[in-house]
């Protein structure tokens, strides 16, 4: 069994899921070769009406990074090259033209909230947990979540969340509207309301309604935007206090 599985419901759901619960669901280079298939397969496969992203497991969607590949990464070069391959992923996502849900089983921390930002849709169990911590380990936001994020909430909301690196609950990001729709943990992915009303339209209309959204958006701003907050992020990096930080999450 790999790191990730890629599966398609009869429905037309394509289901991207991370597949490391030992490191509770963390992105590595391995995860992120497979996030690259599953939008080319998204893209060219014509029977997809949606992609789905979730992990593997009860207890974690997306930790982030996989500290234990990326903390050897010590300069800016070094660390710019590793958050630009998973950004650009992330800007594809974002940019999908079909529907993109998050469904999100459990924990998701740092990069696995960026991850479910860059969806259209996020999905939660009620008892699963949020937060963009990067803050606490001397760094930003470096896969453009920062800059999604503040296109789906109002800024006021966006910012909190990342300045204060603080942890959630899903029902107060529920409130806040990070969260479209919150599910009991032993209801099954294909009885999800808002999943399965999805699957039951054409592939034509869902994609429409997505050009839509995507015409609405300044797609080279965004870009852009993305761009920079990758640069800041591998500056941050670099720091030695970056690194401190995260040798003592690592020894705690």
């Amino acid at each position: 069994m790999g790191q990730y599985l890629i599966h398609m419901n009869d429905e037309g759901i394509l289901k991207f899921i991370i597949n490391r619960p030992e490191k509770r669901n963390a992105v590595s280079y391995e995860v992120m070769d497979g996030l690259e298939r599953a939008l080319e397969e998204s893209v060219q496969n014509d029977h997809v009406k949606a992609l789905m992203i979730t992990g593997s497991g009860d207890h974690a969607f997306c930790s982030g990074g996989d500290l234990s590949q990326f903390h050897s990464l010590k300069t800016e070069s070094e660390s710019y090259e590793m958050l630009s391959k998973m950004g650009g992923l992330l800007t594809r996502l974002a940019f999908l033209p079909k529907p993109t849900i998050a469904f999100i089983n459990g924990t998701a921390i740092g990069g696995g909230c960026e991850i479910a930002t860059a969806c259209d849709f996020r999905v939660s169990k009620k008892t699963a947990k949020m937060g963009f911590v990067q803050g606490n380990l001397a760094i930003t936001t470096g896969w453009g979540g920062g800059t999604l994020l503040l296109e789906r909430l109002p800024a006021s909301s966006a910012l909190s969340l990342l300045m204060t690196a603080r942890v959630e609950g899903a029902e107060v990001l529920y409130e806040m509207g990070f969260i479209d729709e919150l599910v009991d943990d032993i209801v099954p992915l294909h009885d999800i309301p808002l999943i399965q009303m999805i699957s039951s339209k054409s592939a034509g209309v869902l994609k429409a309604y997505k050009h839509q959204l995507l015409t609405k958006w300044d797609k080279e701003r965004i870009e852009k935007n993305i761009l920079e907050e990758i640069k800041q992020c591998s500056k941050l990096w670099a720091r030695d206090e970056h690194h401190d930080a995260v040798d003592t999450f690592l020894s705690n």
